[in-house]
């Protein structure tokens, strides 16, 4: 048996090192790490709590609209604020253009270099006038001895693409999806005043009362990310799965344990019954069966975590934040959450699941997908066409909505109650994301925050259960131990966010390395 330490995994937000024992070529036992301590929770305690909706969203410059959404939901309860319709369709488009933005940088800046033999560029022969650019461009960079991004890499083996064409059209398309970033970024800073750490979204709804200039200005900037979506992102994600990639994704390396969890996000009505992402539950790869979410089975354990056992198995109103470093038997500062005690894996391969749309479901059924690393990146690729064409009706939406009686915000529920409590359940990007408050004395008493990449990158729990990820990583091929590609490519199928699934700060000296190890 041989233990491989990757750390810190590089191309993911945060610090986040993988412990894996590998036997016979494959890994037979893994341990996933969050590095650094969680401390944005204790921090809101006595506070205002319409502070939460900024204060969450510093919790990551990547998710930072998704955990203002959610936060701003929570505090809809808790107020029992009605937010209009204006106000839920701004929403929904400030968050939803947050996401054309996330999923393709996702593929294209942090996953993509694991399935491509880069250096390839250089040997292109074509004569296409924008490839032979992209050759010249790479080509300096060998020159000058400098090729980061793109480099330093695992090396590539038998699944890499090292065809040049097919290579040097993936880089060009890396660098037209950062140019696709910045305008999806403008988009949503149209109604979100910035981005990141947009300043719109506010208890009860948004702050910015548009005219029509403006959303047909999103309308135009939004055709053009379903242009690229469509004949680029997709194109590319579908024509590498079930091309040079289908071996990988037809093994379904990277798989997990079958369960899977979503919440439910978008409201396409003002009461939050007709959602656009569906909620649900699936238990142990059983896709016929969609269990309804319920909220009383959320718990959080820490036996394997550096916490306070106090807050060990309880609900996230109940639960707590307290460090114990000394604690014997923990290895991260990632708690463990379970639905009905069971780890969950949460994103959009857990989304398009539930919601199973057609296409997609055939071109799994077709090519005998399986579920892993590859389909991960099928299902994020297809959720965000899915997402561009229903921003378009919100859009539609909007405009219906715009005139005399146009309203976007319930100001009767401003001021902030003697007590509440509120659950804002929603998506982001990277899966099931929750926010819980609990209000006493008009002042926030006690709030937790349940991420995706909690979810999918926790440790063990009290009955010794692995966390998703760890679960995904068993069985997982490692031929060469000096270059064990497999491991990153299964971690960041996931687009792990540990700044979001730990945070960042220390809640009394705000010293981030105080509680920073294995460096």
């Amino acid at each position: 048996m041989t233990k491989i330490v990757v750390d810190p995994i590089t191309r993911i937000e945060g610090h986040l090192r993988i412990e894996v024992e590998i036997e016979n070529g494959k890994v037979s036992d893994a341990h996933v790490i969050g590095t650094m301590y969680r401390g944005f929770e204790p921090m809101l305690r006595g506070r205002d709590p319409r502070d939460a909706t900024y204060v969450t969203e510093r919790v990551c410059g990547v998710c930072a609209g998704s955990h203002g959404w959610a936060s701003s939901l929570a505090l809809d309860q808790a107020f029992n604020a009605k937010v209009p319709a204006g106000g839920r369709l701004i929403r929904n488009l400030i968050i939803g253009a947050m996401w054309l933005h996330d999923h393709p940088l996702h593929f294209y800046h942090l996953s993509a270099l694991d399935y491509i033999d880069v250096m390839a560029v250089t040997h292109y022969q074509g004569k296409d006038p924008g490839l032979v650019a992209v050759k010249e461009k790479i080509g300096k960079l060998v020159d000058a001895g400098d090729t980061a991004p793109l480099t330093p890499r695992y090396k590539p083996d038998e699944f890499s693409v090292n065809d040049p064409e097919l290579v040097t059209t993936a880089v060009a398309h890396y660098l037209k999806a950062l140019e696709m970033q910045a305008k999806a970024k403008k988009m949503s800073a149209l109604f979100a005043g910035k981005q990141p750490h947009q300043s719109s979204i506010v208890v009860g709804g948004v702050t910015m009362l548009p005219n029509i200039q403006t959303v047909e200005q999103f309308r135009s900037m939004l055709l053009e990310q379903l242009d690229f979506i469509e004949k680029i992102y997709l194109a590319d994600v579908l024509n590498f799965g079930t091309g040079p990639l289908l071996p990988l994704a037809q093994a379904g390396v990277g798989g997990g344990n079958g369960n899977y969890l979503s919440y439910g996000g978008f409201a396409r009505d003002d009461e939050g019954k007709d959602l656009f992402l569906k909620a649900g539950i699936i238990m142990n790869g059983d896709l016929n069966t969609i269990i309804p979410v319920d909220q009383a089975k959320i718990m959080e354990d820490v036996q394997y975590s550096w916490y306070k056992d106090s807050a060990n198995g309880k609900t996230p109103f109940l639960s707590d934040t307290t460090p114990d470093l000394d604690k014997k038997g923990a290895y991260s500062f990632v708690k463990a959450p379970r639905y009905d005690s069971q780890p969950m894996e949460v994103g959009p391969f857990a989304r398009m699941l539930i919601m199973q749309p057609q296409e997609l479901m055939n071109i799994i059924t077709h090519y005998g997908i399986k579920p892993g690393a590859v389909a991960r990146h099928a299902a994020r690729a297809y959720e965000t066409l899915l997402l561009a064409k229903e921003m378009l009706n919100w859009v539609d939406a909007l405009e219906k909505e715009m005139g005399s009686n146009f309203r976007i915000h319930d100001t009767n529920h401003w001021e902030a109650p003697a007590t509440g409590q509120g659950a804002g359940m929603t998506e982001a990007p990277r899966g099931a994301l929750g926010h819980f408050v609990k209000l006493n004395d008009h002042k926030i008493e006690n709030y937790q925050m349940v991420v995706p990449t909690t979810w999918n990158f926790s440790p063990r729990d009290d009955k010794g259960i692995l966390g998703p990820v760890e679960q995904a990583l068993i069985g997982v091929p490692v031929p060469d131990l000096e270059n064990p590609i497999n491991i990153v490519r299964v971690v960041r199928s996931y687009d792990p966010c540990l700044a979001c699934a730990i945070h960042l700060i220390d809640p009394v000296t705000n010293d981030i390395h105080k509680y920073q190890i294995g460096w």
